[in-house]
Order: C-alpha cells, then structure tokens, then sequence
C-alpha cells in the first residue's frame, strides 16, 4: 500500500463499536471509568456496611436499652441506665484491670521490641535481614490456640519454667513473686503475671515491625552526626533516634493495646477467674443473657481506641504502617 492510499484513507480516531453485549459492557466501561469503579467497589462496600458496620451498630442499639431485674426480658426502651451500671464496682474493676494490662502489655512490647527493630534496621542486611522477617513472622503462622495451650503448659506448676528455676535454685524467687496479692496465684498460669507474659508473646510482633519500618526512614548520618557533635549514646537515643522512631511505635501501639483490649481467650486460658471486658461481653451475652449490659461493654473499647487513634494520627502514626 502506498503512502498516498494510506493519507487517503487515514483509520478512524474512535473505533467502531464490538459488538454484542460483551462489546456494549466494554464500550460502556471505557466510556464511563466511574461507573466501573463503582461495580467494582460495590460487594465490599455492601459487605463491609451492612454485614460488619451494620450488625455492629444493631448491637450498640441494645446498649440503649436496659434488663428488666424480676423477668430478665429486655425493656425496649430508650434508656442511659445501662451505661450507668458500667460505673458500678464490679463493671469499672473490669475496665479498669483491662486497660491496665492492654497498657502494660504496649509498654512491655516497646521496650522489648526497640533493640530487636534497631538491630534489624541498621545492621541485618540480605540473608540476617530475611532470617529477621522469618523470626518474627513464624509465631504468626501457628495456630492462636495452640500457641496459647502451649504456654499454659510451659508456665504450669509442673512446666519447663518451674523445673528450670528449680534446677537454677531460683524457685523461690518464683514462690516469693506468686504470693503477691494481685499479680501472683497459684502458678504462673493462673495469674495476671502469665497473662500478661501471653499477651506480650503472641502481639509483640505487631510492635516489631512497625518500630523496625519507622528506624529504616532514619539516615544513618543522623546518627553519625550526633556522636560527632560530642553526644553520648543515651543523648543520641533520646534526642535523635526516640523521637524519629515514634510514630512506629505508636503504630504498634494500636495494634497491641487494641488487640489486649478486645481479646477474651488468653484471659480465658489463662489467667485468674478475674474478667476482663471480653470475658465480660462473652458472659453477660452468653451465660447471663444481658444483652443491653454486653453491648455497653462493647462501646467501652470503641471509645478508648477512637481516642488513641485521634491522638495517634496526630503523632503522625499512620505514616509508619
């Protein structure tokens, strides 16, 4: 063909249309990219609100109702008296000790994961990098009960760790720490002081990589230049590398204090026969059958972890996930 037949008969700037249905749909999402998107985000989003948001929110509604004491039925009136009982002692003691141990159980990460996340930043490279990864990801892979179960063995009477303090002549220490009124018990796995050692097993790599993300972002001149301006290692931690490493360990944060906040089983597992507000919302939906009080217990962590993440998007947390 010739270049003057080709000027001739120059191609069309919009081709014709396929055809059929399929070519109609395909003419029709070319032409309209928006309503594509819309096809496309429409099950999730269906999914997401009416299956998860909105049974959530059917189940705050009972929060506004109230137990009547002499039947047990509900009373399907609005009413704040179920909020009000959240503030007997009993109620407050359960949110109480669980915001306690969500708390410690975020700090105790932080201090464990910091030199962890540090060493793989700034000195882990290729094969010890990928080892790093694999270390801190296999817990994740095993099944949560049987993590779980597995600890409750291993911080039983007749344990591992029994025998090995015992073989270390350091059962009484032991001994001395289970007396204490609060944290102790019987044994390790029936007392705050296991559940605590649980909880900071099974989320402390949620705390890892976070932090471990947020050192990376950390020129290493940074660093370098605060030991030669004459800074000693804990200036250099708290001037340089604590406040450019925060926002991943508020990161973290989220996660363990939110995970801690909401989970039933380990203090179910193990633990005392003291609840928590998971157990609590188990127990009054469950055994007690009162529903309104387990939804009110349902809101409690929703308020707090609206707070944090307020507070924590200020830090500039979200930057770190």
């Amino acid at each position: 063909m010739t270049i003057a037949a080709v000027q001739s008969n120059p191609a069309p700037a919009i081709l014709p249309g396929s055809g059929g249905l399929r070519g109609a749909l395909s003419d029709l999402f070319w032409r309209r990219p928006k309503f594509l998107l819309t096809l496309m985000l429409a099950p999730p989003l269906l999914w997401l609100g009416i299956v998860y948001i909105g049974s959530l929110f059917a189940l705050l509604a009972q929060s506004f109702f109230s137990i009547d004491e002499f039947s047990g039925l509900i009373n399907r009136e609005f009413t704040l008296k179920t909020y009000g009982d959240l503030f007997q002692a009993a109620n407050l003691d359960i949110i109480l000790r669980t915001v306690t141990m969500a708390a410690l159980v975020t700090l105790a990460s932080a201090v464990i994961a910091f030199p962890i996340a540090y060493y793989a930043a700034r000195y882990a490279r290729g094969r010890w990098k990928a080892l790093f990864y694999l270390g801190v990801m296999l817990p994740l892979w095993s099944s949560y009960l049987v993590k779980i179960y597995a600890w409750k063995l291993i911080l039983a009477k007749e344990g591992i760790l029994t025998w090995l303090l015992a073989k270390l002549n350091l059962l009484w220490l032991l001994d001395a720490w289970l007396s204490l009124p609060v944290v102790g018990g019987n044994s390790l796995s029936v007392s705050f002081t296991g559940t605590f050692i649980v909880f900071v097993y099974v989320w402390l790599p949620f705390m890892i990589l976070p932090v471990q993300a947020a050192l990376e972002r950390v020129p290493g001149n940074l660093v370098e230049a605060s030991s030669d301006l004459g800074a000693s290692p804990g200036q250099t931690f708290r001037n340089v590398l604590f406040p450019l490493a925060l926002p991943g360990i508020v990161a973290g944060s989220i996660f363990t204090f939110s995970l801690t906040l909401g989970d039933y089983i380990i203090p179910q597992i193990i633990g005392t026969s003291r609840l928590f507000i998971g157990q609590a919302v188990y127990s009054q939906q469950g055994t007690a059958g009162n529903i309104p009080l387990a939804a009110a217990f349902t809101v409690v962590p929703i308020v707090i972890m609206g707070f944090y993440l307020w507070g924590a998007k200020r830090m500039g947390a979200f930057d770190a996930l």
